[in-house]
């Protein structure tokens, strides 16, 4: 482990791809990848609206702290196509009153800002992500990939991260699960929203497990989705296609039910099944 545990360290420079670090601190271990600094001019009044209004939904009492993921504080929005992405860590397990406040907070930064396409609210208690349990799923999520925006910084309690076999199979070996969850969504959809919403999530989805599966092979890190693909296609070229429409059904929730399907009943159990072979099970969750 690294000496600074202040999360100085996990700022540093995020590099991507083949560029050098591939992701990386010189320690090998895994760059926290975003950084406020990052967030671009059309999305500060966001961000700055998110923090007033996370503050006066979610008093101190029940706030442990705040924090931002994505394309917004990597630095890679586009304004119109790009999602803000929260997450809200509690000194207590969230309930159901929490979690209308994080859908109101939700609605509420997607009407009154054009530059975002929607926003999403993550609740979680601050025990859990600290548990030994998610220590390489949601806790690995929170100190690599979530940039602090308010209240104390979990990530400076958790350790560093290595592109490893264990972290591929705990933060994405549930593909299956998740392909049984959108067939039964996709069976109640009405409307063209829906789908693309559905098609964006389960296309992330999908791309994110397709590099989980080569990341120790490739030895680095990245969110770039189209990277990603990229890098799962050349260890896997019989599927780089079906991998590079994912990537692009990702961004932009084109492509429909055919799509859907694609990822659903073609790509999605292979990935399912080879991530298992390949990695293992992972640690069951209640």
């Amino acid at each position: 482990m690294t000496a600074d545990r202040s999360g100085g360290a996990r700022g540093g420079p995020y590099a991507r791809g083949t560029g050098g670090a591939r992701g990386l601190r010189p320690d090998g271990t895994i760059a926290r990848e975003g950084e406020l600094d990052r967030v671009q001019a059309p999305f500060a009044p966001v961000v700055a609206a998110a923090r007033t209004r996370i503050a006066a939904a979610f008093p101190a009492e029940a706030l442990h702290s705040a924090y931002l993921y994505g394309s917004i504080p990597r630095g890679t929005a586009r304004p119109g196509r790009s999602d803000l992405d929260l997450l809200l860590a509690l000194h207590r397990a969230p309930d159901a009153q929490d979690h209308a406040r994080a859908r109101e907070l939700e609605s509420g930064l997607d009407r009154d800002f054009a530059q975002i396409d929607g926003a999403g609210v993550l609740l979680a208690g601050a025990a859990a992500l600290l548990s030994e349990r998610e220590r390489h799923d949601l806790g690995w999520f929170v100190a690599c990939l979530c940039t602090p925006l308010l209240g104390a910084d979990l990530g400076a309690l958790l350790p560093d991260y290595r592109p490893t076999s264990l972290l591929a199979r705990e933060s994405n070996g549930d593909l299956a699960e998740a392909l049984e969850r959108w067939r039964t969504r996709a069976a109640g959809l009405t409307t063209d929203a829906g789908l693309r919403t559905l098609l964006r999530g389960a296309a992330r989805k999908t791309v994110r497990t397709g590099f989980s599966l080569v990341m120790p092979r490739w030895q680095g890190w990245t969110s770039d989705l189209e990277e990603s693909a990229e890098i799962f296609g050349a260890c896997y070229p019989r599927y780089a296609a079906r991998m590079r429409e994912a990537a692009e059904a990702a961004r932009y929730g084109d492509g429909g039910t055919a799509r859907l399907t694609m990822l659903t009943e073609e790509l999605g159990p292979w990935l399912a099944g080879e991530h298992l072979r390949v990695h293992g099970a992972r640690s069951p969750r209640t």
